[in-house]
This record gives C-alpha cells, sequence and structure tokens, in this order.
C-alpha cells in the first residue's frame, strides 16, 4: 500500500473510532430513559415483595431513591412527544399507587396491626389489607389505542399486578389479546359517544380487581 492510501486509511479509522466514542458518550434517549423507568419499578416492587415477605430486613431504599431521581429528571424534560408524554405519566401514576401501597404496609407493620407476612395466591397479606383498604386507582387517558402502544402496555402491566395481588390468574392473559381487547373498547366508546379519549382504570375492591373505561372529551 503506498504512503497515500495507508494516510487515507488512518484517517478514514481515526473517523470511525470518533464516531464510536461519540455514540459511546452520547446521553440515553428519552425512549430509553422511560425503559429504564419502567424496569426500575417493576424491579423496586419485586424488592419491596420480597421485604414484606421476610426475604430482607431493610426496605429498598436506595432503589426507591433511584427511580425518584429518575422520575424527577424526567419530570423535567421538554421534549416529550405526545406518546412519550403519556408513557411517562401512566408510569408515575403506577409509581405513586405503588408508592402509597408501601407506605400503609409499612406503617401498619410499625403500628403492629399487621402480623409476619404470608402468602395468600402469591400476595401478602399485609399487602392485600393495604390494598383493600382504599387500595390504589390507576387511571390511564388513550386518545388512539392501535397506535399508544407505551400506554396500552403500562395498563396492561398495572392490571396484571393487580391480578397478581389478588391471587387472579395471568397465565393465559397475554398483552397482544389485551391490546386488541381495549382497541376494540376505545374504538366503540368513541363511536358511541363522540369521544376524543378513552380513561381507563385499574383498582382493587374488596379484593377483586376493577378494570373499567369511560369516555373523556
Amino acid at each position: 500500500m503506498s504512503v497515500r492510501q495507508n494516510k487515507f486509511a488512518r484517517r478514514a479509522q481515526d473517523r470511525q473510532q470518533g464516531k464510536q466514542l461519540v455514540a459511546r458518550d452520547a446521553p440515553p434517549s428519552v425512549e430509553e430513559q422511560l425503559t429504564r423507568l419502567e424496569d426500575d419499578i417493576r424491579r423496586l416492587k419485586v424488592e419491596f415483595d420480597i421485604y414484606f415477605n421476610g426475604g430482607t430486613k431493610r426496605p429498598p431504599y436506595d432503589t426507591k431513591g433511584r427511580v425518584e431521581t429518575l422520575i424527577k429528571r424526567l419530570g423535567d424534560e421538554r421534549g416529550f412527544n405526545f406518546a412519550q408524554r403519556y408513557h411517562y405519566n401512566s408510569l408515575v401514576a403506577r409509581y405513586t399507587a405503588f408508592r402509597d401501597l408501601w407506605r400503609r404496609t409499612i406503617l401498619e407493620r410499625e403500628e403492629g396491626r399487621t402480623h409476619a407476612p404470608t402468602r395468600v395466591n402469591g400476595a401478602s397479606t399485609a399487602a392485600l389489607a393495604a390494598i383493600n383498604a382504599g387500595g390504589p386507582s390507576v387511571a390511564f387517558v388513550c386518545a388512539d389505542a392501535r397506535a399508544d402502544v407505551p400506554t396500552i402496555k403500562s395498563l396492561y402491566d398495572a392490571l396484571v399486578d393487580a391480578k397478581r395481588l389478588c391471587g387472579e390468574p395471568t397465565d393465559n392473559f397475554t398483552f397482544s389479546q389485551f391490546h386488541r381487547l381495549v382497541v376494540a373498547k376505545t374504538e366503540t366508546l368513541k363511536e358511541r359517544l363522540g369521544c376524543d379519549r378513552v380513561r381507563f382504570s385499574v383498582a382493587v375492591e374488596n379484593g377483586q380487581v376493577s378494570f373499567k373505561a369511560k369516555a373523556e372529551k
């Protein structure tokens, strides 16, 4: 290879290495941060479940702090599009519901109103007692159920969590099946009531999961 060709080859290699360094140093995108937040909330829920069932002696406050820091950082984000904003709001609503449940359960344990946690159909009796006492309700608003997959996925996750907490089966409850159900319900309500959006809510009432949909203009 000539000196000139070798020089061009080195320059091309340097440019490629420079691009790789920039890619590695680039901050995570909004979608990547939302995915991380969703994963961290799921991980935090598992860690609290382990704590309430006697697997650890201390609540996972370090993980909780990281989740809340990420929520605050994303809350200051100005580059959200419509779907990302709904995804973020649904994740925050989900986390808030869990946080209130954990707070009530810890308070009951500190006040001696619950015994050592036991398992009932995969859920702790302490958690069931807390959620039944005015348990959390999580709402998700959707304008286009076909396209707004992140919001429907967050709704699905909240519903599955509630079902598991109440001991209801989820093995045959797939996301694709649920997505089709929500699309059909959304289009029916929008056509029948002339609304622009549909509000779906997940709650636990008397130990049973409540899933409702209503028009929102």
